[in-house]
């Protein structure tokens, strides 16, 4: 007998008739002996609806009544679940993040979890009772619901499954796997059986929608395995587990592009100590985070050119936060590109195989893309280009590092 979390996210949920399908899914693990709780998201086009009726009340609302409006999305939900559960003969009941209790800091609308006390509803599942859990949410220090940010009904699963010592946590969307590439774009993508969870995180924070980063990093300190499924067909999914658990590690496991990237250049800094800090502290005060820099190398010792990425939505700000420094920092002009992609090559075989990145410069250079931004870390190598070569960079990629499906 194992312990199972099984989290379903807004498509899988979206109506009456796949609220059904999931107690049909959840039934069957109960049905194998295991114990389970299930999380589930708002159905699909709840929380937007919930967001959207504070906005138009007031756009500067009150972020704890917030919480208290969208949170209901999820509340909804699990009642659901729990109702069609017991139709099927399954002894379920259903959980709000208040109830179990979830206790979270006290960032309204963004909170993080901090504590989470199962004995209750580990006792009931000990018992047959499936724990039918309100994903996204929990209460805070004031006693008031809080809610963990968009997608947090990921975090809200992993978190539970670590708390209550789960066999594995379960994730079904409306993906059924971790594939090498979006197969959207690279028809010959294939579906991994198994990635790491440091390979699953680098995917995840650069543009790969299947595992919200948060739930990554949640999973990969408490070791907790993810398994990415299918709501929709019967098919084995991806394993995110430790490295130690896969055997053959591929040299690269995937390539991840992201289009949230618009890219600033300051043209003419003056080259002294300190300029950095210039730049970057005032972005950072404004809440624009700073992924890709380089600078390049000072003719005259004077000035230098300085080029950084921020995010597509984020540009507008970065620019009035730099032209209402531009007398402190004394660049000569400011030049932004919102028509970028970053695309990421990722596996853990780059830890101890060289000519990794030179495969991917020669690949891209082949097929007469410029590469205008570089940034590495242990197992990724990231490049900005020209936003219309994307589909031709991850075909050509994909290729070069033998990862067509046959």
């Amino acid at each position: 007998m194992s312990r199972i979390v099984m989290k379903f996210g807004g498509t899988s949920v979206a109506d009456v008739e796949r609220i059904k399908n999931v107690a049909v899914r959840v039934k069957r693990e109960v049905d194998a002996g295991n114990e389970v709780a299930v999380v589930v998201s708002a159905m699909s086009g709840v929380t937007n609806q919930l967001v959207k009726w504070c906005t138009e009340i007031a756009p500067l609302h009150d972020a704890r009544e917030y919480d208290t409006v969208v949170a209901t999305g999820e509340q909804v939900t699990t009642g659901l679940l729990a109702i069609a559960l017991q139709e099927l003969g399954v002894s379920a009941r259903s959980w709000c993040g208040w109830q179990i209790p979830i206790h979270t800091d006290g960032v309204h609308g963004k909170a993080r979890i901090m504590q989470i006390d199962t004995d209750d509803m580990v006792r009931r599942m000990r018992e047959g009772q499936v724990a039918v859990v309100a994903g996204f949410q929990g209460i805070g220090p004031d006693q008031r619901i809080t809610t963990l940010g968009r997608g947090g009904s990921d975090t809200s699963a992993v978190a539970l499954a670590a708390a209550v010592q789960a066999d594995r946590c379960d994730i079904y969307t409306d993906v059924d796997g971790v594939y090498t590439t979006d197969p959207r774009i690279v028809t010959k993508a294939r579906k991994l059986d198994k990635i790491t969870y440091e390979e699953m995180l680098e995917l995840a924070s650069v543009g790969a929608k299947v595992l919200q980063t948060r739930s990554v990093e949640m999973a990969m300190k408490h070791r907790v395995r993810v398994q990415v499924l299918s709501s929709f067909i019967d098919a084995p999914g991806t394993l995110v587990c430790d490295e130690d658990e896969i055997v053959e590690k591929e040299l690269v496991s995937g390539i991840a592009y992201s289009r949230d990237e618009a890219k600033v250049t300051l043209v003419r800094v003056a080259d002294r100590p300190g300029v950095a800090a210039a730049i970057f502290g005032p972005l950072a005060e404004a809440a624009v985070n700073v992924d890709m820099i380089v600078q390049n190398v000072s003719e005259d010792g004077k000035s230098t050119d300085l080029t950084f990425t921020v995010g597509k939505a984020d540009l507008d700000r970065a620019r009035k936060v730099l032209e209402d420094a531009k007398g402190e920092l004394s660049y000569e002009k400011l030049v932004s590109d919102a028509n970028v992609v970053k695309v990421s090559v990722i596996g853990v075989g780059m830890r101890s195989h060289a000519g990794i990145a030179q495969r991917m410069f020669q690949t891209l250079a082949s097929e007469g893309i410029n590469i205008q931004v570089i940034s590495t870390s242990e197992i990724k190598i990231s490049v900005l280009i020209e936003e219309k070569y994307t589909e031709l960079a991850l075909r050509a990629l994909h290729s070069a590092y033998g990862l067509d499906a046959a």
